[in-house]
């Protein structure tokens, strides 16, 4: 190989026996950093830009690696600890069933914009919702900006793609027709009171399942919610997690109407006979919406009796998160004020709640006009 051009502070140009041509930098410890291409031309612009990365101190020097041992470790060493067991799971299962066994086998350093633009691309063919691949698009940014931070690659390849459209979800949140025959087809049902709360005060599954009687005040009508459950069955995790909720917002306390007291007050007299019945068995955990042995509920059976009742009732079937949505129309519907609703649900702002819930302002409007014209029109 002949060397072409060498000067200080530039790095240097050759030519391969093969015709390949081949830039390099002179790094520390006397190592050295090449970029290989077909024309002087192309090495030289490669060799530009790597110089001005030198001088910045963003010049990648670390070692190539496969995209599937960087992603597992910063899953399991990076984000796992300052995550909840819940979100480790989900993003886990993304690694395993989507990221590594198309995009695993590339190297780190070597991924292209492309690459993860055809990925995409075929997740939404295989029939994956704009939604789940979002998520995904989350999980491979949120590794290679870690990437970035520690100068293994220069730039995060997941701002140059495009992302699918999402079809933003149509909330079906129930009337209050509905609802009085939801609650009445429920009467008798396991379910009926966490059903009464839940279009009460609009408390997410999670929220109702953690509830204890310690947290509940029936004589002042309110209650606190300090926690949240889930269910977790994969990697090496199977049972019940309790967190706080995620944002300090979402600690909170919920002044009652009388029927969610009425409720609660049901509610306690059924936990006692189940106690009582159970014996021995019991397991004293202090839930108001409890199993028959006093533990927590299994969110999955919840789901699939709330669908049981709503067919009976001939309702549509909506998800368990629809009653909070239901709530928050109602209320808003009533012209109780948005920041009310914002505190009652734990919203972080008062724009998340006037964001989800714009469909009710058309009908707000309505009344309000009707209002100016009550005030201001003359009457004949």
């Amino acid at each position: 190989m002949t060397v072409k051009r060498r000067g200080h502070g530039e790095g240097s140009i050759y030519q391969r026996k093969d015709g390949r041509w081949v830039a390099s930098i002179s790094l520390e410890h006397r190592k050295r950093k090449y970029f290989y291409g077909d024309t002087r031309k192309e090495v030289q612009e490669k060799l530009k830009v790597g110089l001005r990365e030198q001088q910045q101190g963003t010049l990648v020097t670390a070692p190539q690696q496969m995209l599937k041992g960087f992603l597992e470790q910063w899953l399991e060493e990076v984000h796992k600890p300052g995550v909840r067991i819940s979100t480790y799971a989900r993003y886990r299962g993304l690694l395993n069933n989507h990221l590594i066994p198309a995009l695993g086998n590339i190297q780190l350093q070597s991924l292209m914009p492309q690459q993860v633009q055809s990925f995409y691309a075929d997740k939404l063919k295989e029939g994956l919702k704009p939604k789940t691949i979002k998520l995904i698009h989350t999980v491979l940014h949120k590794a290679i900006d870690n990437a970035v931070r520690w100068n293994l690659v220069s730039r995060n390849v997941c701002d140059l793609v495009s992302l699918p459209t999402s079809d933003r979800y149509e909330m079906q949140p129930l009337t209050l027709e509905q609802c009085q025959k939801l609650l009445t087809v429920a009467r008798g049902h396991r379910l009926e009171n966490m059903l009464a709360v839940a279009i009460a005060t609009g408390m997410r599954r999670g929220e109702l399942l953690a509830l204890r009687w310690q947290d509940v005040n029936i004589e002042q009508g309110r209650f606190h919610v300090r926690r949240t459950v889930d269910y977790i069955a994969a990697y090496g995790r199977r049972g019940y997690v309790e967190n706080e909720p995620k944002t300090a917002s979402g600690v909170r306390q919920i002044e009652l109407p009388r029927f969610a007291i009425d409720a609660l007050v049901q509610q306690r007299r059924y936990v006692e006979q189940l106690k009582e019945k159970c014996g021995a068995k019991w397991r004293e955990c202090d839930l108001v919406f409890c199993n028959n042995t006093g533990e927590y509920l299994y969110p999955v059976l919840v789901h699939k009796e709330f669908k049981l009742l709503l067919k009976a009732a001939d309702l549509p079937a909506i998800r368990f998160h629809d009653l909070r949505h239901t709530a928050a129309t109602i209320l808003l519907s009533m012209d109780v004020h948005s920041k009310v609703v914002q505190e009652l649900l734990g919203h972080s702002s008062i724009t998340v709640t006037m964001d989800l819930y714009s469909h009710v302002l058309p009908s707000m409007q309505h009344e309000a006009m009707g209002k100016f014209d009550s005030v201001f029109r003359q009457q004949p």
